[in-house]
């Protein structure tokens, strides 16, 4: 593994959840390494995966993934599979066009969002411009779909189905809420076809490619899909932060580009009967409109909002639906897969970056 990949690879389990307190006993520890074990065979397969033998398309279907990122959907897919028959080939596979498949994405969002960085690094459009962008997504989107296509039939399922929702997701956020719809439940739908869907298909693959239990199934798709809409809103609570240096994100940069989030959204309804909520909606809104952006006041307004209690409704709303996540595990067996399962959606919503 090259000296990047090691990195990359350094911690990974422990940024996910899978710290060394929450392995208490010998069992804990082994599930410990065996996780940490395969996320290394992943960084290798991903590397290889993403060789095209075109110098020029080898920089930019990398650029991302040599950027770092926590592997969460195929660490959730090899967690799950230890109730079966652990990380097998298929299941390391599947786990490979899953994150691919979240690789490819992430061109695409910082294209619509006119997203300035991405996990510490300009963004890739920044770097190679709109067009390139796009295509490397698809191209990604391409290379996942082969990789499936080699696990069969219920592995093309799994995919096209996620990638149906990947882009009613991205299509519905961008449409916006149809008339009367319930703009927070429009958003929240949102955050299940374009987080969730895809956190759902790397629990199933966890427990189809390794042949578990086939019970066990739906809980840990319910789970999944539930720990996304957390982790996604979390992540709206993460925009504000004042801390870029941690979060790999310049403070606001949902905000400025005028994306939408549970703190905004909150904070328009209340606009209806608080004249102060009101008058900050309208400071936030004239600030996105300038062309030319006072980056002190800018930054003033997005702590006005990170102390906001919408802000904080946010956060409780991301503990509801983790929380939630984890009483959907009822059904597995008691244990270190189980307990690990627990932490993960817990750490979701304790992270901060």
């Amino acid at each position: 593994m090259n000296p990047s990949a090691t990195r990359r690879v350094s911690s990974l389990a422990s940024q996910a959840g899978l710290a060394e307190r929450m392995f208490a006993t010998g069992a804990d520890r082994k599930l410990a390494r065996t996780i940490d074990d395969g996320v290394a065979r992943l960084e290798i397969g991903l590397e290889e995966q993403l060789g095209f033998t075109d110098d020029l398309v080898d920089v930019t279907a990398r650029y991302l993934l040599e950027a770092g990122g926590k592997r969460v959907r195929p660490l959730l897919t090899m967690l799950i599979a230890q109730l079966g028959d652990g990380i097998t080939e298929d299941v390391l596979q599947a786990a490979e066009a899953i994150e691919i498949t979240h690789l490819g994405s992430l061109y695409h969002d910082d294209v619509m969002d006119d997203a300035d960085k991405r996990r510490g690094v300009p963004s890739a459009h920044q770097v190679f411009g709109n067009n390139t962008a796009i295509l490397t997504g698809d191209l990604l989107f391409a290379r996942a779909s082969q990789i499936m296509a080699d696990l069969g039939e219920r592995a093309i399922r799994i995919q096209a189905a996620t990638f149906e929702r990947l882009v009613l997701g991205q299509l519905h956020e961008t449409t916006g809420p149809r008339e009367g719809q319930d703009e927070v439940e429009h958003y929240i739908q949102v955050l299940a076809d374009k987080t969730g869907s895809l956190i759902a298909a790397a629990a199933r693959s966890g427990v189809v490619f390794s042949n578990a239990p086939a019970e066990f199934e739906n809980a840990v798709v319910e789970f999944g899909e539930k720990v996304g809409i957390a982790f996604q809103l979390i992540d709206d609570v993460i925009d504000l932060s004042p801390q870029p240096e941690e979060t790999g994100k310049v403070p606001g940069t949902d905000l400025r580009a005028g994306v939408v989030t549970l703190p905004m959204l909150y904070l328009r309804r209340e606009a209806a009967t608080d004249p102060e909520a009101a008058a900050l909606v309208a400071r936030l809104d004239a600030e996105v409109a300038e062309t030319d952006h006072d980056p002190v006041r800018f930054a003033a307004l997005v702590a006005t909002l990170r102390d906001h209690a919408v802000t904080a409704r946010t956060f409780a709303e991301a503990q509801q639906w983790a929380n939630e996540a984890i009483a959907a595990l009822a059904p597995l067996p008691d244990g270190s897969v189980k307990k690990a399962l627990v932490h993960f959606a817990k750490a979701i919503v304790d992270r901060r970056s």
